[in-house]
């Protein structure tokens, strides 16, 4: 499986960019899954609903599943930081995982940029991005980075797969001081 992250700030269109590189490679046959950082507590879950009850009533984890769609829902119990590694475990066998978020990883990233949100960049610092996606011409600190536009997200997924063996996972050793 190939793994590529997309880092940038608040508001600078890693969502959206995300979502639509989903489309893009499933249109050439590919699966692809997603790792989501977030930030606050979060829930997917709804008041009331039999996962919920279970999860109130204690369960550390919750497998709710269908014939469309499996979730899984795990309680720590003390506060917890999954690395992004621990988390592209516990996906099955796909072609792409992209990962939204962990700016400080270390996988390969495309930094997302737009001048509008007044944020720095963080390329000259961060040796694991290996491309910037942005609106903003020019960029504020040079680089020899390839530059892509955010608004051609065809052009942003033929760089991804114009040299895919690049990007194939390597999970890190268990005894890795980054674990």
């Amino acid at each position: 499986m190939k793994v590529i992250g997309f880092c940038g700030y608040s508001g600078s269109g890693k969502t959206t960019l995300v979502e639509q590189l989903i489309g893009q490679l499933r249109g050439r046959g590919l699966r692809v899954s997603v790792v989501k950082h977030a930030h606050h507590a979060f829930d997917i879950d709804h008041a009331g609903k039999d996962s919920w009850r279970h999860r109130q009533a204690g369960a550390y984890e919750v497998v709710v599943a269908s014939n469309r769609r499996l979730a899984l829902i795990r309680e720590y119990e003390a506060i917890a930081a999954p690395t992004v590694h621990e988390l592209i475990a516990e996906l099955s066998g796909c072609d792409w995982v992209l990962v939204e978020g962990f700016k400080r990883a270390d996988l390969q990233k495309i930094e997302v940029w737009r001048a509008a949100t007044g944020k720095p960049v963080q390329y000259p610092q961060d040796p694991f991005i290996v491309a910037v996606c942005t609106d903003s011409a020019p960029l504020p600190v040079p680089t020899d980075l390839p530059v892509l536009d955010l608004n051609d997200v065809g052009a942003v997924a033929n760089f991804l797969l114009s040299d895919s063996a690049r990007y194939e996972y390597q999970p890190p050793h268990l005894d890795s001081p980054d674990r």
